[in-house]
């Protein structure tokens, strides 16, 4: 069994995992969905008994968990009671929007944060690079609410950015370049959020890897024979570096991806995190379930990517000797 094959089946097994711990925990809190309905005077205790029945609540934690494996195979993710639909059919719009908003905020954290902190570990020890160095503690030190916060501030303040939401009111009667523009508008503060929060980190570990690779004698010698500058930093140095960088991207897009949750609530995008909320209010079991385990999923997914580009990159792990 190779590496890869190791990987997938740990997947599985972790979300088989998570379910079973996310059910048995949303089951076993106390009340349920259809305990504020008893405060109701219009409604009579046999209504409720009889939509508990329906929907099988009053069963062991077993069978319910059996009836929601067999609602998972036929594609439903069980049912909403807040909604009266499928499950599914929530997450598949949320899901979609929570990545692609991870999606651009990775793409832009490692576009920035690669050559940063290549940059700063070429420059190490002079003025440059201190300043870096603060620039990222500054802003590792300061959460991502405070940092949504300040952005919502400044765009209320300016009217330069829209201040919430995913499109505009009138979006669907502009055309399709002026669609884009509107919804690209609409992701620069919560995309920008995730960038600022996620820098410090990826900036630092590069750095890190950077530095070390710099000492390697091969880098010496490369100098020796007047390969320097750029061409020393991204073709020799960078390469060498790949490996734990492949395994920060996997953990980079597990931090953007639990870090969106609350940025999506506060910014008001229209992702997982809004309709975690409202679930877990509303007491929805398996809108909460569903949610959470979309949320592992794609968790799961990015540390995946991160594996494939490790054994692309280092032959001691495609050839099993690792």
């Amino acid at each position: 069994m190779n590496y890869l094959e190791r990987r997938v089946i740990h997947g599985v097994l972790l979300l088989a995992g998570v379910s079973v711990l996310c059910f048995a925990f949303g089951v076993m809190a106390p009340g349920d969905f259809f305990d504020e309905m008893k405060l109701n005077p219009q409604i009579s205790p046999a209504t409720v008994a009889a939509l508990r029945s329906q929907y099988g609540i009053d069963q062991p934690l077993p069978l319910r968990y059996g009836r929601w494996v067999e609602s998972v195979l036929r594609g439903e993710w069980g049912y909403s009671f807040a909604y009266n639909c499928p499950v599914r059919s929530l997450l598949m719009v949320r899901a979609g929007n929570t990545l692609l908003l991870t999606t651009l905020a990775t793409l832009l954290a490692w576009l920035i944060a690669l050559p940063l902190g290549v940059w700063t570990a070429n420059r190490r020890g002079r003025w440059d690079d201190r300043l870096g160095l603060a620039g990222t503690t500054l802003l590792l030190s300061v959460p991502e609410l405070v940092i949504a916060l300040v952005l919502l501030y400044l765009a209320v303040r300016t009217h330069a950015l829209p201040a919430g939401g995913m499109v505009s009111v009138g979006f669907g009667g502009l055309g399709k370049q002026a669609q884009l523009i509107d919804l690209a508008s609409h992701l620069v503060i919560p995309a920008a959020t995730l960038v600022l929060a996620s820098l410090p980190l990826l900036v630092r570990h590069i750095r890190a890897s950077v530095l070390e690779v710099l000492q390697a004698p091969f880098v010496q010698a490369a100098r020796a024979h007047g390969i320097g500058g750029a061409r020393l930093l991204f073709r020799y140095v960078l390469p060498a570096a790949a490996n734990p960088l492949s395994s920060l991207l996997g953990l980079s897009i597990g931090g953007l991806l639990s870090g969106s949750l609350l940025v999506e609530v506060i910014t008001g995008w229209p992702g997982m995190g809004p309709l975690l909320l409202e679930a877990s209010l509303a007491r929805d079991v398996h809108v909460v379930i569903g949610a959470v385990m979309a949320s592992t999923f794609f968790m799961i997914a990015g540390s995946m990517v991160a594996d494939v580009l490790l054994v692309v990159l280092d032959p001691r792990v495609r050839l099993g000797s690792t």
